[in-house]
């Protein structure tokens, strides 16, 4: 349960983060996945992360302290934003070197917009962070844009085309920001993880 949620600080270099000892968990999806929206959901604000209707605004690290107690952790998107290459690729430098090197970091929530068919980038960033031996689980974000079926036909997608390269599907969230869809399983997730990792400290 997220009682309290402050913004902390940002950077634009994975150094400059702060050092602590407590939980760190950051969320990263694809430009216009609703990202902002999710993490504005889960918190019970709505203007704690700045959703903008421009895919990309997101450019630093952004770290928010959670119950005093553990920091969440708003990255850039990755993907079609609106930007020159040479900023896509500050981005995509600022992103691999925060994911590969930062000590602190304890999971990585993927982001992935239930509506479309598996994206080569979702695709290809996942294979990445595999081979990279980061831990992260999968959130499906607006689920309410789907029918049922249409919504369970996406996912069984996404897991067949996962399975090509994997041996078995991370463990994944379904989540609507409009409805509030999924809210309380993910809390309930980060819950039993910050416990988990406090008795292993």
């Amino acid at each position: 349960m997220i009682k309290t949620a402050e913004f902390f600080v940002s950077n634009s270099d994975y150094k400059k983060c702060p050092k602590h000892e407590a939980v760190e968990i950051a969320f990263i999806g694809r430009s216009n996945v609703g990202k902002s929206s999710l993490i504005n959901m889960l918190c019970g604000q709505n203007k704690l992360a700045k959703i903008s209707s421009s895919p990309g605004k997101t450019q630093l690290i952004n770290h928010f302290i959670i119950n005093q107690d553990w920091y969440l952790v708003d990255l850039p998107g990755y993907g079609f934003a609106k930007v020159s290459k040479s900023m896509r690729e500050q981005f995509d430098k600022l992103i691999r070197a925060y994911i590969l090197n930062r000590e602190e970091l304890d999971l990585l929530f993927v982001l992935i917009d239930s509506r479309l068919e598996p994206q080569k980038n979702d695709l290809d960033f996942i294979n990445w962070l595999g081979e990279n031996g980061i831990p992260f689980m999968i959130i499906f974000t607006k689920a309410d844009k789907l029918s049922s079926s249409k919504l369970n036909k996406n996912l069984l997608t996404f897991k067949k085309k996962m399975l090509l390269e994997w041996e078995e599907m991370p463990r994944f969230f379904v989540t609507s920001s409009s409805d509030g869809r999924g809210k309380d399983e993910l809390l309930t997730y980060i819950d039993e993880l910050l416990k988990t990792l406090s008795k292993l400290s």
